[in-house]
């Protein structure tokens, strides 16, 4: 019997849903976000390792630090997902992730506060009936665009809270 191979998504199937407060991983799961914006989750999550690759493997100081020619390079790789606002939106995000981290003390700090520290369970009695947008992520959503963030629209930023476990969606009748 052939042992299966770990697909490029695992990491991503494995996270999603667990609390975290290290930022360095809420960035990669926000830049995910960003990505997967108009695309399948999976195109986003897929690409990992070219997120890795051309964002200084995530460190939020130096995808801070990125200048444009930074931006032409990332725009050359063919493994990555080559749409310009999004490259910079990520580097705008660590740029708005390190004035929040002086703000708050960290990233992780200024997004729990919105759930007050506890992940905030959501429990549904069918499936259709779990949002891609709720109150509380319009007011995130909002909230994080004065604070700098870009491509944080209500979906993007639910589903952010939904990968790191800020918000979990409980469905009852799973029957198939």
């Amino acid at each position: 019997m052939k042992e299966k191979q770990p697909s490029k998504f695992d990491w991503y199937h494995n996270q999603w849903g667990k609390p975290t407060h290290d930022d360095r991983l809420l960035f990669i799961l926000l830049t995910v976000g960003t990505f997967q914006a108009g695309l399948s989750w999976k195109a986003a999550a897929g690409k990992l390792d070219a997120f890795l690759r051309n964002f200084h493997n995530m460190e939020i100081q130096k995808v801070a630090a990125m200048m444009p020619d930074d931006v032409e390079r990332i725009l050359k790789d063919p493994e990555m997902i080559r749409n310009p606002r999004k490259i910079n939106a990520t580097i705008q995000n660590a740029q708005a992730i390190l004035a929040v981290q002086k703000k708050y003390g960290s990233f992780a700090d200024y997004m729990w506060d919105f759930v007050g520290g506890v992940p905030c369970l959501n429990v549904y009695e069918e499936a259709y009936e779990v949002p891609n947008v709720t109150p509380l992520s319009k007011t995130v959503a909002k909230d994080m665009k004065k604070h700098g963030f870009t491509f944080v629209g209500p979906v993007v930023t639910y589903m952010f809270m939904k990968a790191s476990g800020m918000i979990q969606d409980e469905v009852l009748n799973r029957e198939v």
